[in-house]
């Protein structure tokens, strides 16, 4: 059996940050609410530092379902926001592939709320349209784990990759040479034992 190693590439990649609202946020259970907010927030830390494109997205947010968590819009203030007013499906939403197709990139680095529906509905959606696409498991939330790796499974079928926050920006920087500083800094910031290991790193 034949395998080619598709891996993330900064010049070709944008992330889609999908339903990660206030409502929706109260359904994720997979991942204690602490947890699951350190990792949708790394996965953004990890965007801005290789200044990859960023899209958000929300449904019926004016809904039960909610606001986007105030964290995100403030970190990506000028990227395109796609307020969905009923679709569930995002890439039902013809300004939503309009804002993913004027990036000119092929590679969708997908998180969302909930795993099952906002993330696996665009990502099967976005591989039958021929993007690669690459699921970040813990940025994304369901209500049990068995969902989850339902879902997951779903997907990865289907032919998605999936990756967590920490692997998406290891295969994005390739090299500790180009930037130990700065990137080892985005892990020490979300991960308490890495932030160990830079400490003493520092104090050589």
């Amino acid at each position: 059996m034949s395998f080619t190693y598709k891996r993330l590439n900064k010049d070709d990649a944008v992330v889609l940050l999908v339903d990660h609202q206030a409502g929706l946020l109260s359904l994720v259970r997979d991942y204690t609410p602490d947890e699951f907010k350190n990792n949708v927030l790394a996965l953004a830390d990890i965007a801005r530092f290789f200044n990859l494109p960023t899209i958000l997205t929300t449904s019926f947010e004016n809904g039960p379902n909610g606001p986007i968590v105030p964290e995100l819009k403030a970190m990506f203030p000028d990227a395109p926001y796609i307020a969905r007013p009923g679709q569930i499906n995002a890439w039902d939403n013809a300004d939503f592939v309009k804002a993913i197709e004027a990036t000119g990139r092929k590679q969708l680095i997908i998180a969302g709320v909930v795993t099952d529906v906002c993330v696996a509905f665009p990502t099967l959606s976005a591989l039958e349209a021929g993007y690669e696409v690459f699921v970040v498991t813990d940025a994304s939330g369901t209500f049990n784990t068995s969902v989850r790796d339902a879902a997951l499974m779903r997907m990865a079928h289907a032919g998605a990759q999936m990756l967590n926050w920490f692997s998406v920006g290891c295969e994005l920087h390739r090299d500790w040479r180009n930037d130990i500083e700065g990137f080892g800094g985005i892990l020490g910031g979300h991960l308490p034992a890495y932030a160990n290991l830079i400490q003493s790193y520092s104090q050589k």
